[in-house]
């Protein structure tokens, strides 16, 4: 029986012939948006490569990266926008998808301004998000979430789901720290590093990115500026069993995992933390054929973002797949998938939920 390393090694193997002999599209011209992150966040640097590359593959097919202010402003934008629903692909993870219907009450005032009741489509995963599951201070004596009560806590925007929603509710729905009991500031990824440098705040969020083996991280921008400091850094992580806890209170779908040591700058311990699942997705009603067309796409560019170019490095066939289901998939994602022969690969991991 083949061993799981020489399957991993044939997938990728398989990932490379693809994009090296793959046959043209002969399809309609298409224009399509895609709607990702601010500017630096990896995933839409990740995006405007792929949108150049796809130049040579189905020159009819213009995918068009966006700027956006982060995930929770897709998915409002895309509920409050119908001209979207038919030329545009979003940035999103699965809870995000499924707090939407719960836009417009506690604790998703301020994240969610109104009710997000469209039905929208996986189209494939890119990788899993631990970014604002930990915290990071110059203060030994931070050891857990609960001495974080009564600090300043630097997190992300208000639009954006991993670095600023995140942490807002694993605070409050983990250990009971809310903005009554400490100051949470709200100033996204291109300001934190200073801030926290600078002592305005006591412990920030960090992005950081993982495939579904844990093997692969991609650590964000921010640490190269704490890096360069020199200063000594110290991990919070969550208590044991948190991913539980919040899915039971927020009827979510996280999963526990563990940062290995060294991953980060100065690391020495284990970091006990929990992750998201990032994927692209889009409304019902996108066509079946761009859907198609994307999908297949990014499986070709994938393997030399991942083995030359060190842009995509949690790609894999299972990251493609993983979370993905008969239904939440897109038609013509799992028509792509089923073709490339990857599609049975979603049955060792857990459906992605939408909503609850």
């Amino acid at each position: 029986m083949m061993s799981y390393r020489s399957k991993k090694m044939t997938w990728v193997l398989a990932g490379l012939f693809i994009f090296i002999t793959g046959n043209s599209f002969t399809a309609p011209a298409a224009d399509v948006d895609i709607l990702v992150c601010p500017e630096g966040c990896g995933a839409l640097v990740s995006d405007l490569y792929i949108g150049k590359e796809a130049k040579n593959i189905d020159p009819d097919l213009n995918l068009n990266p966006v700027a956006t202010d982060g995930y929770l402003y897709n998915i409002v934008e895309m509920g409050r926008n119908p001209d979207r629903w038919k030329n545009t692909v979003f940035a999103t993870n699965d809870d995000t998808l499924s707090f939407g219907s719960k836009g417009g009450k506690h604790p998703f005032t301020k994240f969610i301004p109104e009710p997000v009741n469209e039905t929208f489509r996986l189209l494939y995963g890119f990788y899993w998000g631990v970014t604002g599951h930990f915290f990071i201070s110059l203060d030994p004596k931070q050891k857990s979430f609960s001495d974080l009560k009564g600090k300043k806590l630097g997190v992300g925007l208000l639009t954006q789901s991993d670095w600023g929603m995140n942490p807002t509710l694993d605070l409050e729905y983990g250990y009971g720290i809310t903005a009554a009991n400490a100051e949470l500031f709200y100033l996204g990824p291109a300001k934190l590093g200073k801030a926290f440098l600078n002592g305005e705040v006591d412990a920030t969020v960090a992005a950081l990115g993982t495939g579904p083996e844990f093997k692969d991280w991609l650590p964000s921008d921010i640490f190269r500026e704490l890096k360069k400091s020199e200063k000594r850094l110290y991990y919070i992580g969550q208590d044991a069993r948190m991913a539980d806890t919040l899915n039971e209170k927020l009827k979510t779908s996280y999963i526990p995992a563990d940062i290995p040591i060294g991953t980060l700058p100065g690391q020495t311990e284990v970091i006990h933390t929990i992750t998201d699942r990032d994927f692209k997705a889009c409304h019902e009603s996108f066509p079946e054929d761009l859907a198609y067309r994307i999908v297949r796409l990014a499986a070709k560019i994938g393997p030399e973002m991942k083995l030359t170019l060190g842009m995509w490095q949690t790609w894999s066939p299972e990251m493609m797949v993983a979370g993905l289901s008969d239904e939440n998939a897109h038609p013509g994602a799992i028509r792509a998938f089923k073709e490339l022969g990857w599609w049975e690969l979603r049955k060792n991991f857990k459906p992605a939920i939408l909503s609850r």
